[in-house]
């Protein structure tokens, strides 16, 4: 079989907004560095995605000497800037799907922003590095931990199960629709289905669940203009206990970096 290699990583520092290509990341212990640690809650502080919102798609996001920048794609907004990491802030708790976690509050000037754009009560808030929010025990290893992502620190998905899903449809879709951390080339579609404990650069990932996918992958992530596919595409052939999967979510087993062009090393592989 020829190689595993990983041929493209994504951060997406704010949740649900759009993410960032990157040529090398450290892990730490919530998943890639800069990865989800801000998000936008609602006026009762629960968080808010582009399932609900999907304007959200809109927001282009980039880091520069610690600093991220919110740009509009579409309209002429003044761009507006964050600190990738804060350490003070107005404590609150947060929702998050069924978790309650502790977030700071940044700056209302940034809110005042969104809330313009959104036309919602919203703010921004940040994940500091005391808060703990657990991965589901029904698939953690060691009490891992995650930041404000879906449920995982890190998704990953063969560049030939795209393929294999755009030679199905009439419109092929890029591959931002679906969110990865990690894309990779070489290896069948849905290679990444039988994997169990891979190796990339200084990390080692157990491969722990398949990704249920929802409406989000059928927003178009530069007008935010939806559809049917991929989901009715998918369903036929990638349905399990009636959910669509495609990708894998990971966990981390120690920490250190990874980077384009590492070659993927199939330590185990699933019965």
């Amino acid at each position: 079989m020829n190689k595993l290699i990983l041929s493209q990583i994504f951060i997406y520092p704010i949740k649900s907004m759009a993410g960032i290509s990157i040529d090398s990341s450290n892990v730490i212990k919530t998943g890639l560095q800069n990865d989800r640690r801000w998000l936008l809650v609602d006026e009762n502080n629960i968080f808010i995605t582009q399932r609900i919102l999907p304007e959200m798609a809109l927001i282009s996001t980039s880091i520069e000497n610690n600093t991220i920048i919110l740009k509009h794609k579409t309209k002429k907004i003044k761009p507006i800037t964050i600190p990738a990491k804060i350490n003070i802030g107005k404590k609150i708790t947060i929702q998050i799907w069924k978790d309650f976690c502790h977030a700071l509050h940044y700056n209302t000037n940034v809110d005042k922003w969104l809330c313009d754009i959104f036309k919602i009560k919203c703010k921004l808030v940040y994940m500091p590095d005391a808060t703990q929010r657990y991965v589901d025990k029904s698939y953690a290893h060691n009490n891992e931990v995650v930041s404000f992502a879906d449920g995982y620190p890190f998704l990953i998905i063969g560049q030939s199960s795209l393929d294999d899903l755009n030679n199905r449809l009439d419109i092929p879709l890029p591959i931002n629709r679906f969110r990865p951390n990690f894309v990779f080339t070489g290896g069948n579609p849905f290679e990444e289905d039988k994997l169990k404990k891979i190796k990339i650069g200084e990390i080692t990932f157990l491969v722990v669940k398949p990704c249920a996918r929802c409406v989000i992958t059928t927003t178009d992530q530069e007008n935010t203009k939806r559809n049917n596919e991929p989901l009715l595409t998918l369903s036929s052939y990638r349905k399990e206990n009636n959910k669509v999967m495609f990708g894998q979510n990971l966990i981390q087993q120690n920490l250190g970096t990874i980077s384009v062009g590492n070659e993927i090393i199939i330590l185990e592989r699933k019965n």
